[in-house]
């Protein structure tokens, strides 16, 4: 009889995995640009990019929790995730038509408003199909095709501007045809496994969801104030000499690295627990954001691009399984829209803070602020944080 490490992973698995894939294709066809595209086609600076990507998280957050709080009183929650993409497949494309850093942030926010509404549903479905023992293994696998459509995209990207004779403007309307993919593959790909939905008794804010579980989410949210969005670290690279063109190929480096540490990360998870790899990649975190703050020359950039995809392959998969691990099964839908509420709640101010700082102390003291709230984080993490086994 084989190991459950050594399973294999289900049919949905492989077909989320691939939505995901077609799904950053496109998201990242866009997103590597904006920083530039506002900074300069449209005249904004550090603190407007910092509104536009700190509101359009935040509003991702708040669905993700009404959309996780739903799919749980619902039979399927398929229809919510498949309306979810294909909202922001219709939407993102829309950002070559902006003129000013206002008509971004619509975009963005309904872009985001579609990501906020399939991504609970989403991952409660994807754990919903797995057995406990792979849950690790699986989100890592899924984050890893995720990570892989984040490498293509920005390289479809550089095709297109730099041999393709287009535009940034050209480049987002191309963006909706992976998007449409993502759309396709799971209509007819994914099938709903069989579940119990939530009593209308389970239905409150917190209920069957126990204290170890808020304490976590507290702690995520403390870590995520220090966890500004990551167009600042394009904008930093920019400062420090890496060309603008060679932004998407920097993009490119930093998802490989996640790309080839999720899967890794995800199955160690499940043999070492999730606490240890969330605790590590904090640190690795800390690490980075101090290497960006004291780098002086643009082979230092590309480096520390790298070693923050380190960090995310050790924190994403394990953090998306511990929540699984902690709360009912009719409950996780709910558990994962508090999950990414804790993180959106706190990415508005954290963008914001990073922004000003930058504007009034410059891009060190930025990145010292965030690096020193990692290190918090991960000392409340590491004792406050009771982890059982995973069910």
């Amino acid at each position: 009889m084989p190991k459950p490490a050594k399973a294999p992973l289900p049919p949905n698995v492989r077909a989320l995995a691939a939505v995901s894939f077609f799904a950053d294709v496109s998201s990242e066809m866009v997103y590597p640009l904006l920083p530039f595209f506002v900074t300069t086609v449209l005249g904004g600076g550090a603190a407007v990019l910092g509104l536009i990507e700190g509101a359009a998280e935040t509003t991702a957050a708040l669905v993700k929790m009404v959309g996780g709080w739903w799919s749980d009183r619902l039979p399927r929650r398929k229809p919510l995730v498949v309306a979810g993409y294909a909202l922001a497949a219709l939407a993102r494309p829309f950002v070559a038509f902006a003129s000013t850093a206002s008509h971004v942030l619509a975009v963005r926010l309904t872009d985001r408003t579609g990501k906020g509404l399939r991504t609970a549903p989403r991952d409660a479905l994807l754990a919903d199909s797995v057995d406990p023992a792979i849950r690790g293994r699986a989100f890592g696998a899924h984050r890893a095709a995720d990570h892989a459509g984040a490498v293509v995209g920005p390289l479809i990207a550089i095709a297109l501007l730099r041999w393709g004779g287009v535009d940034y403007r050209t480049v987002f309307l191309l963006s909706v045809i992976p998007g449409a993919l993502a759309v396709l593959t799971l209509v007819f790909g994914v099938r709903e496994p069989p579940r119990a939905t939530a009593s209308a008794k389970r239905l409150g804010a917190f209920s069957a969801l126990d204290g170890t579980f808020v304490r976590f989410l507290g702690v995520i949210a403390l870590f995520t104030l220090g966890n500004s969005s990551d167009a600042f670290l394009l904008l930093r690279a920019s400062t420090l000499g890496v060309p603008v063109a060679m932004a998407p190929l920097l993009w490119v480096v930093l998802h490989v690295v996640k790309s080839a540490m999720s899967g890794p990360g995800g199955a160690l998870s499940d043999r070492v627990g999730r606490k240890p790899l969330i605790a590590a990649g904090w640190i690795a975190y800390a690490a980075v954001y101090s290497g960006f703050a004291y780098a002086t020359s643009p082979w230092q950039v590309w480096a520390l691009f790298g070693a923050y995809g380190v960090f995310h392959g050790l924190t994403e998969p394990a953090e998306k399984a511990l929540v699984a691990d902690l709360v009912p099964a009719d409950r996780r839908g709910a558990a994962y829209g508090w999950y990414n509420l804790s993180l959106g709640v706190a990415a508005l101010p954290a963008s914001l803070l990073f922004g000003f700082l930058w504007d009034a102390a410059g891009p060190g003291a930025a990145f010292v602020t965030g690096a020193a709230i990692a290190l918090a984080a991960t000392a409340m993490l590491t004792t406050i944080v009771r982890v059982r086994p995973a069910s």
